[in-house]
């Protein structure tokens, strides 16, 4: 009989350890709440808490906040020469379409926005020109700047050219040097004044007095393009200015009557 009691007795040092396993989860409950009581007694959290960050929104459209005509010259180089040159013509267009004429020979129209060359040829909006070649484009700024200083003229378009020199620089530099303040150029090429290094990214390493942005916002040749239409669409649907290849106004004509008619 001592046997079998002990056979069905469980050893005694095992009923502390079943008790205090019992025991320990019911404590841990309790102290839990005191724990976080005494962490906001002393003024600090049980552990951090971070700030949720907004994410960054993507800038999608076109919205740049620069003028084209803040500076005489801009001569763009770099690999973001030309996205860069595209953004600042699409925004004389835009943004000062009313009031300033951009001329642009057709090979920079096909390199910055991808027109063929039947495309806008009868183009007759009041803010864009599009002239064969830089040849043709200098030799209309040039009579245009003449007529404007001949004729005393104060109220005109602003004018600006978005070209490549291609070996123009001292006619461009002529011009600019004969009509201060008349014209503002765009180049993409050599130049040999100051420069603007624009990147991949469209981060500008410029001279301070030309007050551009840290960085260009990007636009691709597809998206000028599809803007460059919608411009010029919007603009032949206003009231069709007079002629902008003169600031004079022309003098009125009358038809000789036919003396064959009684």
């Amino acid at each position: 009989m001592s046997q079998a009691d002990d056979l069905e007795t469980p050893p005694p040092s095992v009923q502390p350890v079943l008790l205090l396993g019992l025991l320990l989860p019911l404590v841990a409950a309790l102290c839990y709440p005191f724990r976080h009581r005494l962490y906001a007694a002393a003024g600090r959290l049980p552990y951090s808490i971070t700030e949720p960050t907004e994410p960054v929104q993507a800038h999608l459209g076109y919205r740049p906040a620069l003028d084209p005509f803040a500076a005489p010259v801009l001569a763009l180089t770099g690999s973001g020469a030309a996205p860069a040159a595209r953004i600042l013509a699409v925004a004389a267009l835009d943004e000062h379409g009313e009031n300033s004429l951009v001329v642009i020979p057709r090979p920079d129209t096909t390199a910055l926005f991808g027109l063929a060359e039947d495309e806008l040829l009868d183009d007759d909006t009041a803010a864009l020109f599009i002239p064969g070649n830089l040849d043709a484009a200098l030799a209309y700024l040039e009579t245009e700047l003449a007529i404007r200083e001949n004729t005393d003229v104060q109220q005109a378009r602003r004018l600006l050219l978005v070209a490549n020199p291609e070996g123009e620089s001292e006619r461009i530099k002529a011009l600019l040097d004969r009509h201060p303040g008349g014209v503002s150029v765009i180049l993409i090429g050599d130049w040999a004044g100051d420069r603007v290094t624009v990147d991949d990214d469209g981060m500008v390493d410029a001279p301070s007095a030309l007050h551009l942005p840290q960085r260009l916002p990007a636009l691709s040749r597809t998206e000028a393009r599809d803007r460059l239409f919608s411009i010029v669409a919007h603009q032949k649907t206003l009231q069709k200015p007079p002629s902008k290849r003169r600031s004079s106004p022309r003098r009125s004509q009358t038809k000789p009557s036919n003396p064959l008619k009684s």
